[in-house]
């Protein structure tokens, strides 16, 4: 088809549809065959593709499936000798590839390998199509092939698929009117850098499990403190627009600094976000009220402070020990050791109605915990 039949959809950066083919699904195991680039800008559209040499065997099923053969790239380029010229036909670019994560994943990594820093910001076509699509349950590539009559040149070759996302996004422009297309793309763009000094690499850098995050505006005053079982996910939803409400957006325009802490389960969130509520009073927050008859002083039912455990579910499985010592929560430490370090740095306790809410509730539900000096023992029910 002619670049010229259908008009592009309005975005204003230089767009870079990529596709890649590989001998597996992993980037630090696998390595890439085949890179195909259409690029599109002030001069135009530009096509280009190479074979890679992976330095590995690519599996039967992959040279079945792409028809690409190990005697095919035996010859052909490493990406170490290819990096450079890739790096500068992407670089300022819009990355868009169907799936996208898969593709920025194998390049980051190979350029990683090579000594570049790759951080495009990315659009992935499966995300686009889903947004404006909601109600179609497919949205592979020869799904939007037969939906949007695109006109493959091969399947499985990169510069042949990079074309479709070409065509796709060409055929866009037809479909929905300039304004609804340009906010349903702002929104699905993943930007590398998403505000202030946060970037995908500051929020690839949080716990991927139980924890508290809090967030700061340009004056360094707290916005907004959240706790989250997937505090990673839940962060990166919050800035970068991923099933966000309205507030959510307002606070997401004032961010500037973000910090987190892992807690390693669920009571510990609760303590932790409860007292950086208390701490920090963020302006998006409602500050916890005392309720009629509780006390303010309650008598604390244990000898001495006390610790329980909680393990992390994610693939780190984090081990942290919380300390509490006559209704204050002291924070976490990794080691029954350092613990009791945390216990003597913390001065005397003061009482946090909170942390008398949020413990007892969980005492009375099972919660196990130990007498934070005891050298040795096991770990005991408690009750109040």
């Amino acid at each position: 088809m002619s670049d010229s039949s259908f008009s592009a959809p309005p975005i204003d950066t230089p767009i870079a549809f990529v596709d890649l083919e590989t001998t597996g699904g992993s980037a630090a195991e696998h390595r890439i065959t085949e890179i195909g680039i259409v690029t599109v800008g002030p001069g135009g559209v530009s096509r280009w593709s190479t074979l890679v040499n992976p330095g590995q065997p690519i599996p039967p099923f992959i040279q079945s499936l792409t028809g690409i053969t190990d005697a095919m790239v035996r010859d052909a380029p490493t990406f170490a000798s290819l990096a450079p010229d890739v790096f500068g036909r992407l670089a300022g670019s819009l990355f868009v590839a169907h799936n996208a994560s898969f593709d920025r994943g194998f390049l980051r990594s190979e350029f990683e390998r090579a000594g570049f820093s790759f951080h495009p910001d990315v659009l992935c076509t499966v995300k686009l199509s889903r947004a404006l699509w909601p109600h179609e349950k497919r949205h592979g590539l020869d799904a939007l092939i037969e939906r949007h009559a695109l006109e493959p040149l091969a399947r499985h070759r990169a510069l042949a698929d990079a074309d479709l996302l070409w065509q796709f996004w060409q055929r866009l422009h037809d479909a929905w009117g300039p304004e609804v297309l340009r906010g349903h793309i702002d929104r699905t763009v993943r930007r590398y850098r998403i505000a202030g000094d946060i970037t995908e690499d500051v929020i690839d850098s949080a716990p991927a499990g139980h924890g508290v995050y809090a967030f700061f505006d340009a004056s360094d005053a707290p916005l907004y403190v959240g706790r989250s079982v997937r505090l990673r996910q839940r962060v990166r939803a919050h800035l970068t627009g991923e099933r966000r409400s309205s507030r959510e957006t307002r606070i997401a325009e004032q961010v500037r600094r973000v910090q987190w802490r892992a807690t390693g389960g669920e009571v510990g969130a609760l303590l932790t976000e409860a007292q950086w509520v208390s701490t920090l009073r963020p302006a998006h927050n409602r500050q916890p009220r005392v309720g009629r008859g509780e006390p303010q002083g309650a008598p604390w039912p244990f000898e001495a402070a006390i610790v329980f455990e909680e393990r992390g579910e994610d693939a780190a499985h984090e081990r942290l020990f919380h300390v509490v010592d006559r209704w204050c929560y002291l924070g976490a430490a990794p080691t029954l050791e350092a613990a009791r370090a945390l216990r003597i740095e913390s001065g005397e306790p003061v009482f946090e109605p909170s942390t008398f809410r949020i413990l007892q509730t969980h005492l009375a539900r099972g919660l196990r915990v130990m007498p934070l000096e005891a050298v040795a023992g096991e770990v005991v029910d408690a009750g109040v």
